[in-house]
């Protein structure tokens, strides 16, 4: 059954006239009798009946109408949903994203995402890098926003570097000075969070390549609990600059610079299957905001540090 004779039928019977019917469809009338006809046979049954003031349709045609009405409804429904898909202005976006991202990063991309796109449907999953990357390999997410990963079956965009930074409550000694030693860190209460999290590991090989044993007063499961802490006076912490940016430009933290350490930073990148194609639609939408909304951080940054 061919989408043609459906929508001949239907035109026929909304005309009662094959002449008219075919010039609405743009088709000559022995074109259009042909596929009426063929669609007929394939069905085994008359759709028609000739009048003397054209052609009605037979009991089996009343039948059948609605249902073809549904057909066609349906592929014309699918022609807008991809028409929405390739322009952005409807659809479902999916992503993952590392605890850091979704909580620091994704809100203000995601605000200038849904005013410029408010008929997306948008779903976001958390968790460790790791388990972000199976959610891309399998078709759970259509984009990962993870710690740089090597995996032969995933494309990788580059999309900032995080670094990680002292930070102390603003009464704090090491406030005053405003650079220390990791030898001073060292001997300070240290507050981390996460052990299974890629900064905790960042944290300790930073202290072991220095030779220094680092004295933990307090471990947290989340970086906010961790922030809150050092805040509250409870001990120093190195934390991810894009979580504590707002707090150190607002005075209610400090950056104390480590003189003798080397910047520690991990690259996050948006990950893809290779098998999905070029980004299109919603997910080229989503990119294009992520990477405007990350631009725009930079310049500021920028600003507030000139």
């Amino acid at each position: 059954m061919l989408f043609g004779q459906v929508q001949a039928f239907i035109e026929v019977a909304r005309t009662g006239n094959v002449s008219r019917a075919a010039e609405a469809l743009y088709v000559t009338q022995p074109a259009l009798t042909a596929r009426i006809q063929a669609l007929e046979k394939e069905l085994g049954e008359a759709l028609f009946v000739r009048t003397g003031r054209g052609v009605r349709l037979t009991d089996a045609g009343r039948v059948f109408l609605p249902c073809a009405e549904r057909a066609v409804q349906a592929v014309d429904d699918g022609r807008q949903a991809l028409s929405d898909l390739r322009s952005a202005s409807a659809g479902r976006l999916a992503l993952g994203a590392a605890p850091a991202v979704s909580t620091y990063v994704l809100p203000p991309v995601l605000k200038r995402f849904a005013n410029l796109h408010p008929r997306v449907d948008v779903a976001v999953r958390t968790g460790h890098s790791e388990e972000i990357l199976a959610m891309v390999l399998n078709d759970e997410v259509q984009v990962g926003l993870v710690r740089t990963l090597r995996h032969p079956d995933i494309d990788a965009f580059p999309l900032y570097e995080d670094e990680l930074v002292l930070v102390c409550n603003t009464q704090h000694r090491f406030a005053r000075r405003g650079a220390v030693e990791l030898a001073e860190v060292g001997r300070e209460r240290l507050i981390m969070f996460d052990r299974t999290s890629s900064y905790f590991e960042l944290t300790q090989t930073l202290f072991l390549r220095g030779g220094v044993v680092a004295h933990t007063v307090m471990e947290l499961d989340n970086i906010e609990a961790a922030k809150k802490m050092v805040e509250e006076g409870l001990g120093v912490a190195l934390l991810p600059r894009v979580s504590v940016a707002r707090e150190i430009g607002g005075g209610q933290l400090s950056e104390i610079e480590v003189v003798d350490a080397p910047p520690v930073r991990r690259s996050v990148d948006a990950i893809r299957r290779k098998d999905a194609g070029s980004p299109g639609g919603v997910v080229h939408a989503f990119l294009q905001e992520l990477e405007a909304t990350l631009r725009l951080r930079e310049r500021r940054s920028v600003q507030l540090v000139v």
